[in-house]
């Protein structure tokens, strides 16, 4: 059995190493062509095509982690296929591998990808893309990904509460043009702090040219005013560090799977709704898995019975497969926020439903027939 595992071992990597550098490929062609509009703009001196490379080979990393499940599907189908049309697979059934014995061989091999999916995802595509957007920042000034009016975090201290805005983030991790906003037990605004910079430490903020306004307007009409002082060094004390920073200014698919999860217990502890952020953390939980799914379901096809140019066929048929569970993956995850669904329900109900037809043609193709 060992020569059996290392003849579909092979065959199915070189395969899956074949499709998903056609993949990539393909995407950084069409990512390329995307930023050259960015090349020798007046806001982006310095910005040419050997950025505009550099920045689209960092993207490598996430496509890798989107595509992988669908490639293992399209790679493992072709072999199973081209093994069943030259009666490969039949003489590797005359020789002792029954069903069982291989779906236990391909979900071995699917554990591997589970563990290189995970890899890639929660380690190489997150750091490729804090230096994709630091390539950026240098040239286009900073981080600001949110629109218009920045990123907004809120914080808890005692009987005070904090909301707090960062217009961008620098290249350096340097937050640009921060703004806390300080309430008091009742709700009440109790002061504003404008900084021109923060740096982030351990525990605390470091703000740079601080302009603190205290807003005294509870002692009565006559008596209310505003005190305003201008002080160049303040140190807050706070929680929010830089990777919460950089979650809400990036996207959350994009970050580490602890740091999602630091950011919604950050989110439930201060009372700020962090649905969107749960389905992101459970869908990095579960996507890695979706490889199993794509193993299973591409045994089958070495039960079928080809025409000379009927894998073509087949092989059309896992590409839509891949591409219909990518779209549904997608689809839930809209769905799961903007209808409040339970997010680890949201994240594995695709993966759940791809499980059950994989099954479903496992036992109908494999074992009944």
């Amino acid at each position: 059995m060992k020569t059996i595992r290392r003849l579909i071992y092979a065959e199915v990597l070189k395969s899956v190493a074949f499709v998903t550098l056609g993949f990539l490929s393909l995407f950084f062609f069409f990512d390329f062509v995307d930023e050259l509009q960015s090349i020798g703009k007046p806001n982006t001196p310095g910005y040419g095509a050997p950025q505009a490379l550099g920045f689209v080979a960092l993207q490598v990393p996430n496509h890798l982690y989107e595509l992988l499940p669908i490639a293992v599907l399209i790679g493992t189908i072709f072999v199973m296929a081209r093994l069943a049309q030259s009666s490969e697979y039949t003489i590797l059934r005359t020789s002792g591998l029954g069903p069982w014995r291989a779906l236990r061989t391909l979900l071995l091999l699917g554990v591997g990808f589970v563990v290189l999916t995970f890899a890639v995802g929660d380690y190489v595509s997150p750091a490729a893309d804090r230096v994709a957007q630091l390539l950026k920042a240098r040239y286009q000034g900073g981080m600001s990904l949110v629109g218009n009016t920045g990123a907004w975090l809120k914080e808890k201290q005692g009987n005070m509460s904090y909301a707090v805005n960062v217009m961008s983030m620098a290249r350096n991790g340097t937050l640009r043009d921060p703004r806390i906003f300080e309430f008091d037990a009742d709700g009440f605004v109790a002061s504003q702090i404008v900084a021109s910079s923060a740096r982030v430490a351990d525990g605390k903020w470091t703000l740079f040219s601080v302009e603190r306004q205290q807003y005294e307007t509870r002692k009565g009409s006559e008596n209310a005013r505003i005190v305003t002082t201008r002080i160049p060094v303040v140190e807050w004390p706070t929680s929010l560090t830089t990777e919460m920073v950089s979650v809400a200014l990036l996207r959350p698919d994009r970050m580490r799977t602890i740091d999602l999860f630091n950011y919604i217990r950050h989110l439930d502890a201060n009372g700020q709704t962090s649905q969107r952020y749960e389905i992101e953390f459970w869908r990095k939980v579960f996507y890695p898995l979706s490889c199993l799914v794509m193993v299973v379901l591409a045994l089958p096809f070495a039960y079928l019975h080809f025409r000379q140019a009927g894998i073509t066929t087949y092989v059309f048929g896992g590409v839509m497969i891949g591409i219909s569970f990518f779209l549904l993956n997608n689809v839930f995850g809209y769905l799961g926020n903007l209808s409040n669904w339970s997010p680890w329900i949201t994240a594995a109900a695709p993966g759940f439903i791809y499980s059950l037809m994989s099954l479903a043609a496992f036992s109908w193709l494999v074992l009944r027939r």
